[in-house]
């Protein structure tokens, strides 16, 4: 009788069929971590509770060791923080960290891709345009994958520049981002928005019109904001 794929065996496809045929070569901890990051990211863990590791590694089939080495990871993302004597919380969303995150990636994301449009080679531009097309065909799966495909293309706009500290600030920015793109593409029509937005962006770096791409991309980044602000807005 054929049994149904566990959420590990799912993780274990998915990263050994990531990257144009290329087998990717995971840990335990490794799996566990992409798991609970796209359940994080989905907002299937509900905020503000202590998260119950006994269980989720019960459903999971894996000890408490990688376990807790995935969480610790994730801690260090940023996605989620130790509470003494209740172990590990997911904050929940709120208009003051979307107003940092997003505050902070408009003084240093656009002038940082603009920098690097001038400065990528093939290999950087081809990168860019896989991103792009990775990014389009994960609009029609789920919005944590469209999340996780959204910051691997603003990433690679980024890393040209060639700046460690940068791309580490823009990566970190990038991440905590994540829930607030499933937050913000959920309401019908802006998947398509951002989708032209994407393409304009491509479009303004291939063409190595820097300005341009820094304009963009600060609309882009600000309009999201303004859209996230308007979600945290009470009901009169």
């Amino acid at each position: 009788m054929a049994t149904m794929p566990s959420p590990l065996d799912n993780a274990l496809d998915d990263g050994r069929h990531r990257g144009e045929g290329v087998i990717v070569v995971q840990t335990l901890a490794d799996r566990i971590f992409a798991i609970v990051r796209e359940r994080i990211i989905a907002g299937a863990i509900p905020p503000d509770r202590p998260i119950r590791q006994d269980a989720l590694a019960a459903e999971l089939g894996v000890s408490k060791i990688p376990l807790r080495e995935a969480m610790a990871r994730l801690e260090q993302e940023g996605l989620l923080h130790g509470v003494a004597n209740r172990g590990y919380m997911i904050g929940a969303l709120s208009v003051e960290q979307a107003e940092d995150i997003y505050g902070l990636r408009l003084k240093i994301e656009p002038m940082a891709a603009a920098s690097a449009a001038l400065v990528a080679d093939d290999e950087d531009r081809a990168k860019l345009v896989a991103a792009f097309e990775a990014l389009d065909q994960a609009a029609a799966s789920d919005l944590a994958r469209v999340a996780i495909c959204n910051r691997q293309f603003h990433m690679a706009m980024v890393r040209p520049v060639r700046r460690p500290l940068t791309i580490q600030l823009v990566r970190q920015l990038a991440v905590l981002a994540e829930r607030y793109v499933v937050a913000h593409l959920q309401p019908a029509g802006r998947d398509a928005r951002a989708h032209l937005e994407h393409r304009e962006q491509l479009e303004a770096f291939m063409a190595r019109d820097a300005e341009r791409l820094q304009g963009l991309l600060d609309a882009h980044i600000r309009s999201t904001l303004i859209d996230l602000k308007g979600g945290f807005a009470p009901v009169v």
